[in-house]
């Protein structure tokens, strides 16, 4: 077993909640509601939509690729790793502005309250899917990961002293986000290609699956998510997404672990097991 002190794990590491979590296959679903629900955001959406940096459409896979290699980077590569990959997304983000459609006033991407809203995105989409999915996690361990998960606001730029370390503090932080969101035109027409996204040739059988997994994503949105899209805010969605997504967790967990797990994922289940039977070698010791 590696050792845990000589070892430069990143941010998370072997006792995690992170790892424990991230590696999952159905967590593909959270990565992409955090898309939607960021979207909610109008200054977020608008300082996307308006950098032809971040929309170029010959770019989008490209851009893709880029962003899921940076949360794997975050989750699982070393300090060193994860600065290098936090330097080059707060270098981008610190030359763009945006224009409020509402104000005109311009105003910086990289300002807090819009990283603020992007991050915990993701964090409240990756815990939800998880949770809902059918994922081991008392609610001690939910409350772990989001406090975890302000390790990796601070890459983008945040102050983790201003961002939610609990399920509950996340919870506050929506109530009090809601008066202020909707969804623009530019988010509206995000959903919209979601159903029909353009692709590659090579990636065509996604565009065939694209109008299923999005209407699962839709479906695990919060209900005044999906309302402020002008979508059905029904109970009978939610359960209907909940039983998909314990559906898919099962389906998966079918398939072998070494084909089921990125090799970071297989490295990081590794270390979380000897990591957890050192633990209880020493409780029994002790």
């Amino acid at each position: 077993m590696d050792d845990v002190d000589d070892v430069d794990y990143g941010l998370f590491g072997p006792g995690s909640v992170t790892w424990r979590v991230m590696g999952e296959p159905v967590l593909f679903v959270g990565g992409i509601r955090a898309l939607l629900l960021q979207a909610l955001h109008p200054r977020s959406m608008w300082g996307t939509a308006q950098n032809s940096e971040l929309m170029d459409p010959r770019a989008a896979w490209a851009r893709l690729g880029r962003t899921v290699e940076f949360v794997r980077v975050r989750t699982y590569g070393t300090h060193e790793e994860v600065e290098r990959v936090g330097r080059r997304v707060r270098r981008l983000h610190s030359r763009l502005t945006g224009l409020d459609m509402r104000t005109g006033e311009v105003f910086p991407v990289d300002d807090p309250e819009n990283l603020l809203w992007v991050h915990m995105g993701e964090v409240d989409s990756y815990l939800d899917v998880a949770r809902r999915a059918g994922v081991p996690l008392s609610r001690e361990d939910a409350d772990r990961f989001v406090d975890e998960q302000r390790r990796a606001a601070a890459v983008v730029g945040l102050d983790p002293a201003d961002v939610p370390a609990s399920v509950a503090e996340m919870k506050d932080y929506y109530a009090a986000m809601r008066p202020h969101i909707f969804a623009c035109k530019e988010a509206r027409q995000g959903l919209v290609r979601m159903f029909n996204p353009a692709v590659p040739r090579q990636l065509m059988p996604l565009k065939l699956a694209a109008p299923a997994l999005a209407t699962l994503v839709v479906a695990t949105l919060p209900r005044w998510a999906r309302r402020m899209y002008g979508l059905p805010g029904l109970p009978t969605s939610d359960l209907a997404a909940t039983l998909t997504l314990k559906g898919l967790y099962r389906t998966t967990h079918v398939v072998p672990a070494q084909w089921r797990y990125s090799p970071d994922a297989q490295r990081a289940r590794r270390l979380t097991r000897e990591y957890e039977s050192a633990q209880d070698g020493w409780a029994i010791a002790s």
